[in-house]
């Protein structure tokens, strides 16, 4: 792969690197997936990304049960096996359904192996996963399998290597782990569980998986999974999660969102996948501002690294990279009449110009510094139950309506990032469409001799404190 001079202060030590990065959002409107629900239009079969962020909202209904009484983990493990089915489909998933539909506690686990139920006859000893009802850290965790270890939070090489890298105060290479090295999270297991070693035990089918799960978490409704490339694995590091709640008493988790911070080789990235504010009232984007500014002074990512010299954000706008996506609620300020008006000439740039996350963009009132890639499609949301007409069409009366609008979006910050693409899904499953993008992103990596210094085998995949208890043309190449 072709490498560039990297232009920072790490110049004389890392060249830059392009990696590809796909991000999705989507607002499932509170419904579970089917077994048979096919998700070629938020996972398009022929993306070649190195990085899948995905993100969705309201996984669960938003109901005083799953808010304030206890966290309903099943919805999340469901579209986990679809995500994992979709992405490390073969020749063999793509012929055959994978998700049994005969128990709705039934999910699929990594691409060939046998199918995981919450039935009472599963007690075989040939499966790779034992447990009676599907918990949102066990599913996770069998989808994380490279060398059949676990991911620290902090990888960066102990008192020993640190002879490689002297000269740098930025490198976190592949993981340098003595006998005595462990953590706190690596002392539990859950009862039943066994998360098997690739050498021996998996079968050659999965451990040709092109993908590997490095971080999933759930908050009420908002649902985030993160996806590398199984190459790129072993040179991730500081992996963290923070959630913040701005839903009812501006603290639940009804609203707000999950952020993730990780280390790529030598640069930092920070997803944010966040559920803002409802409502089209005026005066309603002001709460969706005071959302996000929230947000932005409140997730606090926890200290971690080992290393004192290592330069580690704990805030979101202290990565190098920054992806924020999500039902951000923006409106558009014209009246139902008027917007239809324009829906039906298809006029984008006319109905664009009064979005309303692009007016408090541009006044300088939420957002500052971010970008966004031309909108070239209809507003996302409210659409019909399975249908292509939107809910204001069909409404009987003007409360139930609702002014269509580019709802879920994607917005970056940083440089380094070019977006190839800016597109909508047209899944009728939601009330809402799903939104997808591509990036380019450049990496900084480190010279190739300290890189073969730092190089060691002996990683660890996993970090459980992180767990919660289209057409072949879609994409542009």
């Amino acid at each position: 792969m072709e490498y560039r001079s990297f232009p920072s202060s790490l110049q004389n030590t890392a060249n830059a690197q392009t990696y590809r990065i796909f991000v999705a959002t989507w607002n499932v409107g509170g419904k579970t997936p089917h077994g048979g629900l096919n998700l070629d239009d938020f996972l398009p079969a022929d993306d070649p990304s190195d990085i899948y962020v995905l993100g969705f909202q309201e996984i669960v209904p938003l109901n005083a049960g799953n808010v304030l009484v206890i966290e309903d983990n099943e919805p999340a493990t469901k579209w986990l096996g679809l995500i994992n089915q979709a992405l490390n489909r073969t020749q063999e998933t793509d012929t055959a359904d994978c998700m049994s539909t005969q128990s709705d506690y039934s999910f699929t686990s990594p691409a060939n192996t046998p199918n995981i139920s919450a039935s009472k006859d599963l007690k075989s000893p040939g499966n790779l996963l034992f447990f009676q009802k599907p918990s949102l850290k066990a599913v996770s965790r069998s989808f994380r399998i490279v060398q059949g270890r676990r991911l620290k939070s902090c990888n960066c090489p102990s008192e020993e290597s640190r002879k490689y890298y002297r000269d740098s105060c930025f490198f976190c290479q592949q993981a340098y782990t003595r006998k005595d090295d462990s953590s706190e999270d690596e002392a539990e297991e859950p009862d039943g569980f066994m998360v098997p070693d690739l050498a021996t035990d998996m079968p050659s089918s999965v451990k040709q998986q092109k993908y590997s799960l490095i971080a999933s978490k759930q908050m009420v409704g908002i649902f985030v999974t993160v996806w590398l490339r199984r190459e790129l694995v072993p040179f991730v590091g500081h992996l963290r999660i923070s959630c913040v709640g701005r839903g009812i008493m501006g603290c639940l988790g009804n609203k707000g969102c999950i952020s993730v911070s990780l280390s790529l080789h030598q640069t930092s990235f920070c997803f944010v996948c966040s559920h803002l504010a409802s409502g089209e009232k005026e005066g309603d984007e002001r709460r969706r501002n005071s959302d996000v500014i929230e947000i932005l002074k409140n997730t606090q990512f926890p200290r971690i690294c080992r290393s004192p010299s290592r330069r580690v954000p704990e805030k979101i706008l202290g990565h190098d990279r920054i992806i924020w996506l999500g039902d951000l609620n923006y409106r558009i300020a014209l009246s139902y009449s008027e917007t239809r008006k324009l829906l039906e000439y298809n006029d984008w740039d006319a109905l664009f110009k009064k979005d309303q996350l692009k007016i408090e963009i541009e006044a300088g009132r939420v957002f500052r510094g971010w970008k966004e890639g031309k909108i070239f499609f209809p507003p996302t949301y409210k659409y019909s139950d399975n249908s292509d007409a939107y809910a204001g069409e069909a409404a009987t009366s003007k409360k139930k309506r609702r002014t269509p609008a580019w709802c879920d979006r994607i917005l970056w910050h940083g440089d380094g990032i070019v977006q190839l693409c800016y597109i909508r899904g047209e899944s009728r499953f939601s009330d809402h469409r799903p939104v997808c993008a591509v990036f380019s992103v450049e990496v900084g990596v480190p010279d190739a001799r300290l890189r073969k210094g730092l190089s060691t085998p002996n990683m660890k995949v996993g970090v459980e404190e992180l767990l919660s208890s289209g057409s072949s043309n879609y994409f542009p190449h």
